[in-house]
């Protein structure tokens, strides 16, 4: 059986980070992605661990999957709460604990901060599959509908 190992990206993960999230958009929301927007993106966060942390999964020096937490301040809990993002796992690897080795290493993390409060991720209502797994590693539904108002890309190209 392959030895996963869970480790903290660099900066030289960008490029890998990048098309995971590329491949997110489309398999999740048929939605394809400005791929030098992203990057910026993923080097942002990268360069600024206050906005949060990406943490790869890899089997014998391949990068095989992501998980990427962001932060939320909670007035309600004097806390933060994890949100958990950009998660991928290569379709060859899928169904085989990646998903959860990287879930484990997050909630590890976040619950050995006394400044953290809790974990929320956001999964599409028609993906049961994710729904199953998120269910099955103790996650529960929240009550709560996540309401959007987008901006252009544009906005966000700084």
């Amino acid at each position: 059986m392959t030895q996963f190992v869970i480790r903290s990206a660099t900066s030289d993960d960008a490029a890998t980070i990048a098309d995971f999230n590329l491949r997110i958009a489309a398999e999740t929301e048929d939605t394809s992605l400005d791929r030098d927007l992203v990057t910026r993106g993923v080097r942002a966060l990268l360069d600024d661990g206050s906005r949060g942390r990406y943490f790869m999964a890899c089997a014998d020096q391949l990068v095989i999957g992501q998980i990427m937490h962001t932060r939320e301040w909670s007035d309600w809990r004097n806390g933060d709460i994890w949100w958990l993002q950009s998660v991928y796992v290569r379709p060859d690897h899928r169904r085989r604990g990646v998903f959860k080795l990287l879930h484990e290493h997050v909630k590890a993390l976040a619950a050995s901060d006394p400044g953290v409060v809790g974990l929320r991720l956001y999964v599409d209502g028609d993906n049961h599959v994710a729904q199953a797994t998120y269910e099955r590693l103790g996650m529960t539904a929240a009550r709560y509908h996540i309401m959007e108002d987008l901006f252009s890309a544009s906005a966000g190209q700084v």
